[in-house]
């Protein structure tokens, strides 16, 4: 809506005596403008006033013609024209006053006009008096009392003037007959001009009064005008109105635009069919219609209803407000109302509720649909003594697919993966996705526990299918775990957490398989959790201890290195396997300050070695994309003072499957200190000579697995192993057999050409003490003969 007018809108409220007449000027309010209001009146009088003027002075003139030379008398009629003339030329310029505001100077040039003529007036009084006939003093006061009356009466909006005017005018004539002896026509003359003078105050008063309220009068028809024009002419709003038949009156455009038509196509039809469109024929309205017949039936005023019209054939929803209209009388002549065209909002809302409820890539219900229907679900299946499910499904190798081909890829296999799923539902289930690689079956009646295991081998085997994705051949499975409601819980969080605990333990045993929960599965869980507190403190209580496991040259079989090897020796669980608490630190990050604190241990340690040993650290994809890792063995060959070339760092071909750019940046960094790096477990994972070709390794550990196929005479392994080492001398690498535990694989790998062995036939992981004792004074560390 627009701003109220500025001049309407500060118009003063009070009207003091003083400064009604003008002669101040009080802070509050637009005085300027209200002066303005007052003056503009002057010009529509001017005539009037020249008229009453010219009127009394030949009547003056009558009187005293005769007894004052004619020629004094013409000149004094002049001097009165001349005095008329001016003020109304003045008078005259003030037309636009009551559009503007008047300036002092303004008010002032008026005041002297007013003053010029009662001045004139005030000739005939002191002067003509004198020698005209006894009765010419009444005669005259006649004559000007009528023209002070004129005064009052015709300029009420400029008291100063008429005051001024009947003062001097008054003031002369009372003087006047006070010389004369005329003490009675005195007394009346000033009682009169009293009056005069009041009345004019309250008649200006009562002017400006009603100017003011006019004034907001006016606004409030603008505003309201204003109002409806900006109802009216608006994008979407509109005014209705019907008879007590129903039928449409007084059509507004807008209205008519609504509804696509014409107003006078609009004018007499019935509300109801006009937006009823093909429902007014079969009778069949949408509920909200049927609401607004009702309303309207029973004259029940409605604010906001939501309606669901059909325009054109295309259906929309209105916003409605109505109440009913009566007559003076209280005799209902219809109804009247507002409404607007709110299906882009609708639609919106819709379209957000669907975003809040569906999962944007696959399309699928999301976690909170999910969690809904098991709700719903879990409360049929208490009311009816039934059971129900819920699958959570896992993609099996699904994190290297998007690490490798990127996550435009993985995104296209994830809808390809919902697609299937969709395909396996029937009205009995509902699947969704609850985020990444993880998806949920929701099964409402799971009386049948065979059906919770079939749904779930279908899931399995159609998952497993290869997928045809932008000319990539992709293979992954699926894990579930399932847990039935109410059985093994009474809320849905339960029932989830259930379920997510028995997938736990199909990616456990390898992926590919459904389990379903098990109450000892929590007691696995607890010990995980158990598991993970003592591990947060293990540091803390110097639990961890580093063995070190001897790697021996081919050649010689003396040691030219270690490779450190971390144990844990926990106060709460004894002696815990690596494989067990490794993955456990990986999953909740703590291998960084493990792994720190491995690094500097090692590094102490090789520093009791002869010079020629060096220390070989494992390093997990957790610690290397750490960004200050390379700090951290800046740091931990400060402390300990190890040079450089006598450490070797150990990373598999998995760090590579996360960020690869920034592995291979962090690995380049530490090959800059001069530090080696010694690719672990080499053919067992993805795109190993790719990485051999960009990063310059020191060390290619050939697998246990391939050793121990070449004793086998395994052909496969054998090929391996001799390409190895072949790619390893033309890149002048050396290689390291890992795993050799007898005498038949000791020669196999010697005579395959392997540089260096590590393994149980020379040596288990020892204590750092029993390594430091295999160096006795001048001695190189030889192993040789001794047995695993």
């Amino acid at each position: 809506m627009k701003a109220r007018s500025p001049e309407i809108a500060t118009l003063p409220k009070d009207l003091p005596i003083l400064a009604v007449l003008g002669l101040t000027q009080p802070p509050e309010g637009d005085w300027g403008r209200l002066r303005g209001l007052q003056y503009a009146s002057l010009a529509r009088v001017t005539i009037a006033r020249i008229i009453a003027h010219g009127i009394a002075a030949i009547a003056t003139v009558q009187i005293f013609i005769g007894h004052i030379m004619l020629l004094v008398l013409i000149g004094w009629f002049v001097a009165l024209c001349g005095a008329l003339y001016y003020g109304a030329r003045f008078d005259r310029s003030l037309g636009d006053a009551d559009r503007r505001r008047m300036s002092r100077e303004e008010v002032n040039a008026q005041t002297v006009s007013s003053a010029i003529v009662a001045v004139v007036w005030a000739v005939p009084i002191l002067f003509f008096s004198r020698y005209g006939p006894p009765e010419a003093r009444l005669e005259l006061w006649t004559i000007l009392a009528m023209l002070m009356t004129a005064s009052a009466v015709v300029v009420p909006a400029v008291p100063l003037g008429t005051i001024l005017f009947s003062t001097i005018v008054g003031g002369m004539s009372v003087l006047q007959f006070c010389l004369a002896g005329m003490w009675q026509p005195a007394i009346i003359a000033t009682v009169f001009m009293i009056i005069i003078a009041v009345g004019t105050i309250e008649g200006a008063r009562t002017f400006l009064a009603s100017r003011v309220a006019e004034a907001g009068m006016l606004e409030k028809s603008e505003v309201v005008s204003l109002l409806l024009r900006e109802f009216e002419e608006g994008e979407a709003d509109w005014l209705w109105q019907i008879d007590t038949s129903r039928r449409v009156r007084a059509v507004s455009p807008r209205f008519a635009f609504a509804l696509g038509l014409d107003p006078e196509d609009i004018e007499g039809k019935s509300f109801i069919q006009l937006i009823a469109g093909e429902a007014w024929e079969t009778g069949q309205f949408p509920s909200s219609l049927h609401d607004l017949a009702e309303r309207l039936k029973r004259r029940e005023s409605f604010s906001n209803l939501l309606v669901r019209v059909t325009i054109k054939g295309r259906q929309r929803w209105w916003e409605l407000s109505g109440t009913p209209k009566l007559d003076e009388n209280g005799i209902y002549e219809g109804f009247r109302g507002v409404g607007s065209d709110v299906t882009e909002q609708r639609e919106s809302a819709d379209k957000i509720a669907q975003l809040a409820r569906y999962d944007t890539l696959t399309g699928l219900p999301n976690r909170l649909m999910l969690t809904e229907a098991m709700g719903e679900a879990m409360r049929q299946a208490e009311q009816w003594r039934t059971r129900c499910a819920f699958l959570m499904i896992d993609l099996d190798r699904f994190k290297a697919v998007n690490d490798t081909l990127g996550h435009v890829v993985g995104d296209q296999l994830l809808a390809r993966v919902s697609a299937r799923l969709r395909e396996l539902m029937s009205d009995n289930e509902l699947c969704g996705r609850l985020g990444g690689d993880e998806f949920a079956i929701v099964i409402r009646d799971a009386s049948d526990l065979a059906r919770v295991d079939l749904v779930a081998k279908a899931v399995i085997e159609r998952l497993s299918q290869p997928y045809e994705v932008d000319h990539h051949t992709l293979y992954v499975g699926a894990s579930v775990g399932s847990a039935i409601g109410p059985r093994d819980g009474s809320t849905v969080e339960t029932l989830m957490r259930n379920a997510d605990l028995a997938l736990y333990r199909s990616k456990d045993a390898g992926g590919g398989k459904h389990f379903t929960y098990e109450p000892a599965l929590h007691a696995h869980a607890e010990e995980r959790r158990k598991l993970e507190f003592s591990l947060r403190r293990a540091l803390e209580r110097n639990e961890m201890l580093l063995h070190y496991q001897p790697v021996v040259s081919a050649d010689s079989e003396n040691v030219v290195s270690f490779e450190a090897l971390l144990r844990w020796n926990s106060t709460d669980h004894g002696m815990v396997s690596p494989a067990k608490f490794i993955p456990l630190a990986e999953d909740t990050r703590l291998i960084v300050p493990i792994g720190e604190w491995v690094l500097r241990e090692a590094c102490a340690e090789a520093m009791r070695w002869p010079r020629h040993i060096k220390v070989a650290v494992n390093v997990s994809g957790e610690q290397l994309l750490d960004p200050q890792f390379a700090t951290t063995v800046v740091s931990a060959l400060a402390v300990t003072g190890l040079p450089a070339p006598r450490l070797e760092i150990e990373v598999t071909e998995s760090i590579f499957l996360r960020d690869a750019s920034a592995a291979r940046n962090t690995l380049e960094q530490i090959m800059a200190l001069g530090c080696s790096i010694a690719l672990d477990d080499f053919g067992t994972g993805y795109s190993s000579l790719g990485y051999l070709r960009k990063l310059r390794f020191s060390t290619i550990k050939v697998d246990r697995s391939f050793v121990q196929g070449a004793a086998q005479k395994n052909p496969e392994s054998l090929a391996i192993i001799r390409a190895v080492v072949a790619m390893a001398e033309s890149l002048g690498v050396t290689t390291t057999a890992e795993g050799v535990e007898t005498e038949t694989e000791l020669q196999v790998v010697k005579s395959l050409g392997c540089n260096k062995i590590q393994g149980f036939f020379f040596g288990r992981p020892m204590p750092a003490s029993d390594a430091r004792a295999l160096f006795g004074p001048g001695e190189a560390g030889s192993l040789a003969g001794r047995a695993a």
